[in-house]
């Protein structure tokens, strides 16, 4: 089940033995007792009545017309296996007796109950306490479809699904060469989740993959059964709310990275794929924009970091400005503001804070509720609670303008999680607004730029590679940072 030889960096540790005793069908029947879909069935051997197998498989795991199909119907045929012996058959079977193209022998039943649990259908002889297993999982899963979250204008339309080997799959018709490594590994004592790390021989930093094997062969918990379980400790700071992981479920923007001497991890029954290390400007980059014109392109990034400005400061410039500077605001807008907030009986760092908590709220009701109920909740609340709160003069109409402004801003960051990140720092240099005005915003940027400096991805720091942000266009050499063998795109 393990592809890294045992000593070698990134082999993961197996768990303790948990099922003692010989293979045989009993044993079987003990192990999986409580489980309704397991199936066992007697399997007469070329129909001689000579000899009889056990198969077990759990259905819906297994496909039982891949089962029927391969394994029972050339078992059964009478000039393939009748007259033999269970060692001539299972000798039979090893060497391709049957129309599976993947198999493994199990002498042992932690071996053999894992592998039942990842969709094989096993053989077992009981008079040889050995087993032949076939892979023959049950491709009843979701369909490759098109990317729900990062929406392709100009590129392909497929995205990953819950299917480890499915998804590798998509990443190598992008790169179609043996260089492209792909090493498995298990993850969870319980779960035994796969998680296959990809990567480009020859580009890849060699450094780099051996630090996130080894950060995986490390990771000990029970189950992997959502992202979140693998990355906080495989990242360098999991404190910091800002991501160090890029999330893509996109195949061709994973090729990219890897073509780019990145690694890319997939883990199965998920269909989102990890990418390491990064840059904070990697966040700000969409993939679509190497399909534009580059000037086009440069603008929409120099877009994307006014909004970061606008969704990160706007709220705390405006409440430092308006509580304690405002010599800054010009006389007619300063007069505009004040007749705005004659009849308001709040502060402004209340007016701001509330408005930010309610459209917070219609975002996470409008994240959670069904798809066109959502997008309603979402339009008609904040149209109606804006304008509800300006006429019941609970908010001055340049509040509205104010918080709509920064989180209209944050919707267009590619990034949700650096979206998240931004909302988390946009309060905290809300808080130092109100008590020290300009001031505290100046100290509070201060001491963020500090923390995003001092963040590091598996050897790259967090905050290198601003020197090409601004250039989207593709290179003729590779990211520095990166440390690539391969420096040279393109000559």
């Amino acid at each position: 089940m393990y592809n890294i030889p045992e000593g070698q960096p990134g082999y993961h540790r197996r768990r303790a033995i948990e099922y003692k005793g010989p293979v045989s069908s009993e044993n079987v029947k003990a192990v999986f007792s409580g489980c309704a879909d397991l199936i066992i069935r007697p399997v007469d051997v070329g129909l001689s009545r000579s000899l009889e197998l056990s198969l077990c498989l759990l259905d819906g795991v297994s496909s039982g017309g891949d089962v029927a199909e391969e394994v029972i119907r050339p078992l059964t045929e009478q000039e393939r296996f009748r007259g033999l012996d269970a060692r001539q058959c299972f000798a039979e079977l090893l060497s391709g007796g049957v129309y599976s193209s993947s198999l493994r022998e199990c002498r042992d039943m932690d071996t053999l109950a894992d592998c039942i649990c990842a969709g094989y259908c096993a053989l077992i002889f009981d008079s040889l306490a050995a087993a032949v297993c076939f892979e023959l999982k049950s491709d009843k899963t979701r369909s490759i479809a098109e990317p729900t979250l990062e929406k392709s204008i100009k590129g392909a339309k497929d995205s990953f699904v819950e299917q480890l080997r499915v998804n590798t799959a998509l990443v190598r018709r992008r790169l179609q060469s043996p260089r492209l490594h792909c090493i498995e590994t298990t993850v969870g004592r319980k779960s035994l989740t796969k998680v296959a790390l990809m990567y480009y021989e020859g580009i890849a930093d060699p450094d780099t993959v051996a630090l996130a094997l080894k950060r995986l062969d490390d990771i000990d918990t029970d189950a992997v059964l959502s992202v979140g379980d693998i990355e906080k400790q495989l990242v360098d700071a999991p404190r910091s709310p800002f991501p160090q992981l890029i999330h893509t479920e996109r195949p061709d923007r994973m090729a990219m990275y890897l073509s780019d001497g990145r690694i890319g991890l997939i883990i199965d029954s998920l269909p989102v794929a990890l990418v390491l290390p990064v840059s904070l400007p990697e966040f700000m980059k969409v993939i679509g924009d190497s399909s534009m014109h580059p000037l086009t392109a440069q603008l929409l990034t120099v877009l994307r970091y006014l909004s970061l400005a606008l969704t990160l400061l706007l709220p705390a410039f405006y409440v430092a400005v308006a509580m304690y500077h405002q010599e800054m605001i010009p006389t007619k807008l300063l007069m505009s503001i004040v007749e705005a907030k004659r009849d308001v009986p709040f502060s402004t760092a209340l007016e701001i804070i509330s408005m930010l908590a309610a459209f917070a709220m219609l975002q996470e009701a409008g994240l959670r509720l069904p798809d066109p109920v959502g997008n309603t909740v979402s339009i008609i609340g904040a149209l109606i609670v804006g304008q509800s709160a300006v006429e019941a003069k609970l908010v001055s109409p340049i509040t509205i303008i104010v918080v709509a402004v920064s989180g209209i801003a944050c919707y267009t960051l590619p990034s949700q999680d650096l979206g998240s990140a931004l909302r988390i720092s946009r309060l905290f240099l809300l808080a130092a607004a109100i008590f020290a005005g300009l001031f505290g915003v100046a100290l509070g940027c201060c001491l963020l730029l500090l923390h995003l400096s001092s963040i590091d991805s598996f050897g790259v720091p967090y905050t290198g590679g601003f020197s090409g942000a601004l250039r989207p266009g593709k290179s003729k050499l590779r990211d520095p940072l990166l440390k690539t063998p391969d420096r040279r795109r393109e000559k």
